[in-house]
């Protein structure tokens, strides 16, 4: 996956909040866009532990996380904090433009 280049990720930005008047508001949209445009489920590596990523959840305190399992363990994580999987799933692009505007 080539990464975007600035201006890309201040224009999904934009597109993402365009309708969010405030921070909170703004971090809906974001997960809005990511349940909407992230391709699930997807795996990736969490500690050197193979995992699967099943949803993402809005969780007050902790932002974006993604609901990851492997085998019966289920494990939320910031969806910030996941490596980039490889190959990306398709949407990844907006994971890289919520890291842009995270504070």
């Amino acid at each position: 996956m080539r990464k975007p280049t600035a201006a890309q990720l201040d224009a999904m930005v934009a597109e993402a909040i365009v309708d969010a008047y405030d921070e909170y508001e703004q971090l809906g949209a974001f997960h809005a866009v990511l349940e909407d445009r992230l391709a699930l489920p997807f795996d990736t590596t969490v500690l050197g532990a193979p995992v699967t990523v099943t949803a993402l959840q809005l969780r007050s305190g902790s932002g974006i996380v993604a609901l990851c399992k492997r085998g019966r363990h289920r494990q939320a994580i910031g969806i910030l904090d996941l490596p980039l999987p490889e190959p990306a799933p398709e949407g990844w692009a907006w994971v890289e433009a919520y890291r842009h505007w995270a504070p």
